[in-house]
């Protein structure tokens, strides 16, 4: 049985995504159908950029703030971000019937499998430590909302800050919605 003072708090959350995400980018290397490798990676960029808008307005000032360290440790986070929005942008434009498109999905795997891994085996454990229980429910209450609303494709010229994901977020979240309904990719996210 779930113990119900972390059963949903963020960092099963953030975890349970990791899988997701990992999991998605596995299926496109199991497939040999171009249409469904671009689906899989629509939808795994789609909640690659959700899942990071969302650490980055929430659970990253709760981190710096709380976590001994936690400031460089953001920093190195939104290095990586920034390096997993790059690949996600150059993965959007490749034609997903060729050897360049498996490429980029396994450099795109190996990011996120670092990231995941500094996250859970380092940063949950002292967010766990550091971050009460009941905090870390409620930081997974507003993860999950902000992903409701989070941009859902790659902008690497963004800041990866606070203030703007508060203040511009929605609105680029609502066009990348908006464009990914008129093109189709809405029913693969």
């Amino acid at each position: 049985m779930a113990d119900p003072t972390t059963a949903g708090d963020v960092v099963d959350i953030l975890t349970a995504d990791h899988r997701e995400m990992v999991g998605l980018l596995e299926m496109i290397e199991n497939t040999a159908d171009a249409e469904e490798r671009r689906s899989l990676a629509d939808s795994a960029i789609a909640e690659v950029v959700r899942h990071s808008v969302a650490e980055e307005l929430f659970v990253y000032p709760v981190y710096e703030r709380e976590v001994p360290g936690g400031k460089d440790e953001v920093e190195h986070d939104k290095e990586e971000h920034q390096e997993l929005e790059e690949v996600m942008k150059e993965l959007e434009g490749l034609d997903s019937g060729g050897a360049e498109f498996i490429a980029t999905v396994k450099r795109f795997k190996e990011l996120l499998d670092h990231h995941a891994d500094d996250e859970e085996s380092d940063q949950f454990p002292k967010m766990r430590e550091h971050i009460s229980a009941e905090d870390l429910v409620d930081l997974g209450r507003k993860v999950e909302a902000a992903k409701k609303i989070a941009p859902t494709r790659p902008h690497p010229g963004s800041p990866h800050s606070e203030l703007f994901h508060m203040t511009l977020g929605p609105g680029v979240g609502m066009v990348d919605r908006l464009r990914d309904a008129l093109s189709g990719r809405a029913k693969n996210t």
